[in-house]
Protein backbone atom coordinates (compact mmCIF):
# COMPACT_ATOMS: atom_id res chain seq x y z
CA UNK A 1 0.00 0.00 0.00
CA UNK A 2 1.32 3.44 -0.89
CA UNK A 3 0.82 6.80 0.81
CA UNK A 4 -1.57 7.82 -1.96
CA UNK A 5 -3.67 4.70 -1.36
CA UNK A 6 -3.78 5.43 2.37
CA UNK A 7 -4.96 8.99 1.68
CA UNK A 8 -7.56 7.73 -0.79
CA UNK A 9 -8.90 5.12 1.66
CA UNK A 10 -9.21 7.69 4.45
CA UNK A 11 -11.00 10.12 2.10
CA UNK A 12 -13.46 7.42 1.02
CA UNK A 13 -14.15 6.30 4.59
CA UNK A 14 -14.61 9.63 6.39
CA UNK A 15 -15.52 11.93 3.51
CA UNK A 16 -12.82 14.57 4.06
CA UNK A 17 -11.19 16.55 1.28
CA UNK A 18 -8.24 14.69 -0.26
CA UNK A 19 -5.88 17.66 0.18
CA UNK A 20 -6.72 17.95 3.90
CA UNK A 21 -6.10 14.25 4.48
CA UNK A 22 -2.84 14.32 2.51
CA UNK A 23 -1.63 17.33 4.54
CA UNK A 24 -2.53 15.55 7.79
CA UNK A 25 -0.73 12.33 6.80
CA UNK A 26 2.34 14.28 5.66
CA UNK A 27 2.42 16.27 8.92
CA UNK A 28 2.02 13.09 10.98
CA UNK A 29 5.02 11.48 9.28
CA UNK A 30 7.04 14.70 9.59
CA UNK A 31 6.33 14.87 13.34
CA UNK A 32 7.51 11.28 13.83
CA UNK A 33 10.65 11.95 11.79
CA UNK A 34 11.50 15.19 13.61
CA UNK A 35 10.92 13.58 17.02
CA UNK A 36 13.30 10.73 16.17
CA UNK A 37 15.88 13.20 14.81
CA UNK A 38 15.80 14.94 18.21
CA UNK A 39 16.43 11.61 19.95
CA UNK A 40 12.88 11.12 21.23
CA UNK A 41 10.92 7.91 20.73
CA UNK A 42 7.26 8.01 19.62
CA UNK A 43 4.76 5.73 21.38
CA UNK A 44 1.32 5.07 19.83
CA UNK A 45 -0.76 2.96 22.24
CA UNK A 46 -2.31 -0.06 20.52
CA UNK A 47 -0.25 0.46 17.36
CA UNK A 48 3.46 0.45 18.19
CA UNK A 49 6.54 2.52 18.86
CA UNK A 50 8.96 4.33 16.59
CA UNK A 51 12.27 4.00 18.41
CA UNK A 52 15.93 4.73 17.95
CA UNK A 53 18.21 1.69 18.03
CA UNK A 54 21.87 2.09 18.78
CA UNK A 55 24.25 0.07 16.63
CA UNK A 56 27.63 -0.75 18.12
CA UNK A 57 30.93 -0.26 16.34
CA UNK A 58 31.88 -3.23 14.18
CA UNK A 59 34.26 -4.38 11.50
CA UNK A 60 32.84 -4.84 8.01
CA UNK A 61 34.39 -6.21 4.85
CA UNK A 62 34.82 -4.59 1.45
CA UNK A 63 34.55 -7.75 -0.64
CA UNK A 64 35.74 -6.19 -3.90
CA UNK A 65 39.00 -4.90 -2.36
CA UNK A 66 39.24 -7.62 0.31
CA UNK A 67 39.83 -5.09 3.09
CA UNK A 68 38.41 -4.57 6.55
CA UNK A 69 36.35 -1.44 7.20
CA UNK A 70 35.63 0.01 10.62
CA UNK A 71 31.94 0.94 10.90
CA UNK A 72 31.46 3.51 13.67
CA UNK A 73 28.62 3.32 16.20
CA UNK A 74 25.43 4.89 14.89
CA UNK A 75 21.68 5.18 15.47
CA UNK A 76 18.95 3.83 13.21
CA UNK A 77 15.17 4.33 13.34
CA UNK A 78 13.04 1.25 13.95
CA UNK A 79 9.38 0.34 14.42
CA UNK A 80 8.25 -2.05 17.14
CA UNK A 81 4.60 -3.10 16.78
CA UNK A 82 2.43 -3.44 19.88
CA UNK A 83 1.39 -6.88 21.12
CA UNK A 84 -2.21 -6.32 20.00
CA UNK A 85 -1.00 -5.27 16.53
CA UNK A 86 1.15 -8.41 16.19
CA UNK A 87 -1.68 -10.63 17.44
CA UNK A 88 -4.13 -9.09 14.97
CA UNK A 89 -1.80 -9.57 12.00
CA UNK A 90 -0.98 -13.15 13.01
CA UNK A 91 -4.65 -14.09 13.25
CA UNK A 92 -5.84 -12.41 10.05
CA UNK A 93 -3.07 -12.82 7.46
CA UNK A 94 -3.17 -16.23 5.75
CA UNK A 95 -0.02 -18.30 5.55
Amino acid sequence: MTKAEIVSNICDEIGMDKLDVQTTVEKFMLEIKSSLEKGNNVYLRGFGSFIIKKRAEKIGRNISKNTAIKIPPHNVPAFKPSKTFVKSVKSKVPI
